[in-house]
């Protein structure tokens, strides 16, 4: 059972300079399609791993991988209105003494479950509107703090003549590494900002997947890439109108109730997404080529 209409992925290696939604209209024109989405937002000055979903694929976002790795640089000793090198310098102020030692046990408060405070330029509502946009007016915006996950975070390098260090970070969604540099920076009692950041990889997709926007129009990933962190499951060949029709199909093996579960064709390929229900089955989500 082959889907009548596109739907896949594509990794952008996204270059500094551009928006994602700009990256997306680029895909938009290459293929040829308007269904097209991207999934996690990335600043125009930040580069690397940007997944962009293509036809029926848009509707797979919220079954992706959430968690995502950066590796970036952080320049201790100023601090500025966007908690990186684009935005005003609003202080600088002396290095304490500092080697890799101090640096890890600094580094040590960020790590695991964490309260974090969103950047003031940002793309968090507040009151129905973009935190950016009011900063932009020039209000102050104090957004309060939000459970985020740093799973993983690594010193990777330290230079006290340039002031700055690098680390390498995988975290769940919403993390923001520019308030992870300014969050530093205040324990550290110097400040810090973002220097530069790359991300390389998200919602389940590698750097070493990555086309650049030069490439296109690219072939596209099976949809199938995305969902390996779920589990998968054939729908039984005597149920598949059942399936095609929207109705509930018997589960192959125990899953907990509201578990996602990636269903499979006849031919292997992606029919759709079902949550496990009581009763042991799986209640169509997302059917791809229903009938009627």
């Amino acid at each position: 059972m082959a889907l009548s209409v596109p739907c896949g992925f594509l990794v952008l290696d996204k270059p500094a300079g551009l928006t994602s939604h700009a990256c997306v209209a680029r895909v938009r024109r290459a293929h040829g399609l308007r269904r097209v989405g991207h999934g996690g937002t990335l600043d125009p000055a930040v580069t690397g791993v940007l997944p962009i979903a293509l036809g029926q694929a848009t509707r797979l976002l919220p079954y992706l991988c959430g968690d995502k790795v950066y590796r970036g640089v952080v320049r201790l000793g100023i601090s500025t209105s966007t908690d990186d090198l684009e935005g005003e310098l609003l202080a600088e102020r002396p290095l304490p003494a500092l080697d890799a030692t101090g640096i890890e046990r600094a580094l040590d408060a960020f790590r695991g479950a964490i309260l974090q405070r969103p950047p003031r330029v940002s793309a968090v509502h507040v009151g129905g509107e973009r935190a950016y946009v009011r900063s932009r007016r020039g209000e102050v915006v104090e957004l309060p703090p939000r459970p985020v996950t740093i799973q993983r975070l690594e010193l990777l390098g330290w230079s006290p003549q340039s002031a700055e260090l690098e680390l390498s970070v995988q975290c769940s969604a919403g993390t923001y590494i520019r308030a992870l540099a300014r969050d530093l920076g205040e324990l550290l009692g110097c400040g810090a900002a973002l220097a530069r950041l790359r991300r390389t990889a998200a919602l389940g997709f590698q750097l070493e997947q990555a086309v650049a926007l030069e490439d296109l129009p690219a072939p596209l990933l099976d949809p199938l890439l995305a969902l390996a962190h779920l589990p998968h499951q054939p729908v039984p060949e005597p149920q598949w109108h059942d399936w095609r029709c929207g109705r509930p199909v018997v589960a192959l093996r125990p899953l907990a109730a509201g578990s996602p579960v990636a269903m499979l064709g006849p031919d292997g390929s992606l029919a759709g997404m079902a949550l496990a229900v009581a009763g042991g089955l799986l209640q169509p989500k997302l059917v791809f080529d229903a009938a009627g």
